[in-house]
């Protein structure tokens, strides 16, 4: 359930009135130069966010792998644990099957 307007997916990829270029005043000439600048710094835009992307994402990748090894860590613990649980109570009912014999003086 998105909780904000933020979270609807697809809301960002809507083109609006100023992204899609719609103008109210026809386009003239000499406004070329203007397009030129704006379409450049909406190119460097892009890139830079991008490039943050990129970095997030292998921040991401390399957490995952830290939570794979630490998961493979704590399951291999978690079964010598169980096999020295085993152990133990296998060696106590041994143990508890053999009587303790003493003399007895009457």
């Amino acid at each position: 359930m998105p909780r904000g307007v933020s979270d609807i997916s697809g809301l960002r990829n809507i083109k609006s009135m100023h992204s899609g270029g719609k103008r109210s005043i026809p386009r003239v000439a000499s406004s070329a130069y203007l397009d030129l600048y704006m379409l450049q710094k909406e190119k460097e835009r892009l890139e830079k966010e991008d490039a943050i992307l990129e970095k997030r994402k292998a921040a991401i990748q390399k957490r995952l792998e830290d939570i794979k090894k630490e998961i493979e860590i704590l399951k291999a613990l978690e079964e010598k644990g169980r096999q020295a649980d085993r152990e133990e109570v296998t060696e106590e009912a041994s143990q508890e099957k053999k009587w303790k014999k003493m003399s007895l003086s009457y």
